[in-house]
């Protein structure tokens, strides 16, 4: 999802303020459900490996009545992003990999025009690859049976700018880079995901979905279309999977959280080479290695996240590095992101400001 949350910015370096605009979570979560807004949402936080507060609102399903919860399964969307980006600084302290070596190094059956670029320019947007070329894409149908038969669908289309040169935010660019782990790791992405990031973080309600594949307990889909929210078609996430693929749960997303940030999964060093700011920009918005940086430079009041958003889900995830917080917010329906990165930003005021008692 192209990120607009740069509009938000100025709310970082000043938590107390939102945090006065949200004195309790649980009612302000409560408002943003309804036949105009979200039909389900679930939110919660963290603070030092330790969940303060978690909250939900509205159905996973309208049809049959059942509450969204805590832990009901959910599209994340583009926070598949920040998985993809840490199993590959997995690699690189492996010494398996290198962020600046050409791709066609690890992928030598690509296309000519595409062997140079960096996992470093595919990991910040900057490689050149298009995204999506029409509905059809973004609503497909098709199922891939692998990373590689998805790539086919782009692979062979012209770069949209000498790689290295400018920002275009991409999900198929994580689709090579699913390959990419593929290569090195010499396993499938599913299962070094499965075996590298969810089993070590404790993700044990996450994965990756497939139009056939039945989840105990899913969310159904659902759009606003800025005046009624109406069921959402089911599309087929196996063309961007690394970029786009995952379901999962607010406690799974907390916990990915925490153990990013207590080096269960890469060390403070490559977290830290994970949120250097890209040389190139795009419109302000600062982009590292797979996460959004949000805030002032240096990093005294980082923020960093990701936001997410495809049928049938809008997320939004936050961490403050210094703090140690951990901000997840997972909606069941698409079309809502202004709502859920505001509330996003007021429950970090909410977590960032002095508690009574």
């Amino acid at each position: 999802m192209k990120n607009t949350f740069i509009s938000l910015l100025v709310l970082f370096g000043g938590f107390q303020l939102f945090a006065q605009s949200i004195m309790d979570p649980d009612d302000a979560l409560l408002e943003l459900t309804g036949d105009r807004q979200n039909t389900g949402i679930t939110a919660g936080y963290s603070v030092k490996g330790i969940t303060k507060w978690t909250g939900s609102a509205g159905y996973a399903c309208l049809e049959d009545k059942r509450l969204f919860s805590i832990d009901t399964p959910t599209r994340i969307a583009s926070i598949s992003k920040n998985l993809t980006a840490v199993a590959l600084m997995q690699l690189v302290e492996k010494g398996m990999m290198n962020l600046d070596t050409p791709i066609g190094n690890y992928l030598p059956n690509l296309p000519e025009d595409k062997k140079e670029i960096t996992v470093r320019q595919l990991m910040s947007h900057t490689s050149g690859i298009p995204q999506y070329r029409d509905e059809s894409e973004i609503e497909n149908t098709a199922q891939f049976a692998s990373l590689e038969a998805a790539m086919k669908v782009f692979i062979d289309r012209p770069l949209l700018f000498e790689p290295g040169t400018s920002y275009f935010y991409t999900t198929y660019g994580y689709v090579i880079l699913g390959r990419v782990i593929e290569s090195v790791s010499g396993l499938p992405y599913r299962e070094y995901m499965k075996t590298q990031i969810l089993e070590v973080a404790g993700m044990t309600h996450t994965g990756i979905e497939g139009l056939t594949e039945d989840r105990e307990n899913a969310s159904c889909l659902y759009h606003n279309n800025g005046r009624k929210v109406r069921k959402g078609k089911k599309n087929n996430l196996s063309n961007r999977v690394p970029g786009g693929g995952f379901y999962s749960t607010l406690e799974d997303l907390i916990a990915f959280g925490n153990a990013l940030l207590d080096g269960r999964l890469i060390s403070q060093e490559s977290l830290e080479a994970m949120l250097e700011i890209q040389p190139v920009e795009y419109k302000g918005n600062k982009y590292g290695l797979g996460w959004y940086l949000y805030g002032p430079p240096p990093n005294e009041n980082l923020v960093i996240g990701h936001s997410g958003g495809q049928t049938g889900c809008t997320s939004q995830l936050m961490i403050i590095p210094k703090s140690e917080t951990v901000v997840v917010v997972l909606s069941n329906t698409s079309g809502t992101y202004p709502d859920i990165a505001t509330f996003a930003s007021k429950l970090i005021g909410f977590s960032e400001a002095p508690k009574k008692g």
